[in-house]
């Protein structure tokens, strides 16, 4: 089993080399390799994901990454950022399906901003298209340029666009992915706006009827933004495009009290994945050790169960996460009075001695 390790920037080196103790905490043989990427990987190199670190990526059964960003980078010219990593290895690794659960533990109930009854037990999958929408629209609209920078520009545009095979590769995902939780599927557009999500509701729906035994129901995206707050709980499995998803999964995310407990993972048609946490690469909090792992750690075992086909190994790493939150330990996001702050490292190692 063949793992490429991509800490990238910020806090991303601290969070993996937690989730890396942890996998080699389990009894099980794994091939680790690590690489640059995002702005670490342009400042060695000149670009946010070189030759050598996707190469390294496709020859992996499973990526494991951080996350990338600063904002020293923000002046540089866009195919150059540490964001252009992630873009760059969804599109070179076929990745199209992101999972990112949005699960409550009955320990963090009150971390979350709303009451209790809204989110005690929530347990959401969001499924969200990587491939398409107006994050890959061709063409891109570009700024007429007097400088390089864009200065006296009047216009900016950018198109969304989907076709029927990634949209219905996806839908089949979503069924699929409902058949083993509740039997419900939420498809989420914007059919009463943009023709691009009419033809995604329309698609959807002809895929919904090869599952007589799952419910679908369509729902305007700003409305499932309100019910995300409202009732929670009424959703199961979400499935949308790839700008909404981007959205409404960080919306979920802060249901279960921080996002640092949200964990994902993006799969190709092999199941080939990359995992990684939700959140960002946090650089105000960077190099201080207070960054909470448990979203990659969680990350890690997801990358188990999918691409790994190690769902034994998986659940340990999960129960273990749950028994040091019964323990009370906390980082600082999902700390609240009566527990124990702890930092990163520590709380890597706890989970480490949860798993005996």
């Amino acid at each position: 089993m063949k793992i490429a390790v991509l800490p990238g920037d910020g806090i991303g080196t601290e969070i993996v080399a937690q989730a890396v103790k942890v996998l080699e905490a389990l009894d099980l043989s794994f091939e680790m390799e690590t690489a640059l990427v995002g702005g670490a990987a342009y400042d060695a190199h000149g670009h946010p994901l070189p030759e050598a670190t996707l190469r390294l990526a496709q020859q992996a059964d499973a990526v494991l990454f951080g996350a990338v960003g600063d904002w020293k980078y923000d002046t540089l010219d866009r195919p150059l950022r540490p964001e252009q990593a992630i873009l760059g290895l969804r599109k070179h690794l076929g990745l199209f399906a992101n999972f990112r659960p949005a699960i409550c533990y009955e320990q963090l109930v009150g971390a979350s901003s709303l009451k209790p009854e809204l989110i005690a037990g929530l347990d959401i999958l969001i499924i969200r298209e990587l491939t398409g929408d107006i994050y890959f629209g061709q063409p891109r609209g570009r700024r007429v340029a007097t400088d390089g920078l864009f200065a006296g520009a009047e216009e900016a545009f950018d198109t969304m666009r989907y076709t029927r095979p990634e949209i219905e590769r996806i839908a089949h995902v979503a069924f699929q992915a409902a058949r083993k939780r509740s039997q419900r599927v939420t498809s989420v557009d914007k059919a009463n706006v943009l023709e691009t999500f009419q033809f995604w509701k329309d698609v959807v729906s002809d895929i919904g009827k090869q599952y007589p035994d799952v419910a679908l129901d369509h729902m305007y995206v700003d409305n499932a933004a309100m019910q995300l707050v409202r009732e929670p709980k009424k959703f199961d499995v979400v499935v949308t495009g790839n700008m909404f998803g981007d959205i409404l999964s960080d919306e979920a995310a802060m249901l279960t009290g921080s996002i640092g407990m949200l964990p994902s993972a993006s799969l190709n048609a092999t199941n080939q994945g990359l995992y990684e946490p939700s959140h960002g690469s946090a650089p105000d909090i960077a190099g201080k050790g207070i960054a909470n792992p448990l979203a990659t750690i969680l990350s890690a075992a997801m990358m188990l169960r999918y691409s790994l086909k190690q769902e034994a190994a998986a659940q340990r790493i999960e129960a273990a996460v749950k028994r040091v939150l019964v323990q009370g330990l906390r980082t600082s996001d999902i700390f609240s009075p009566g527990t124990t702050r702890v930092g990163t490292a520590e709380m890597g190692a706890a989970v480490v001695r949860a798993l005996a």
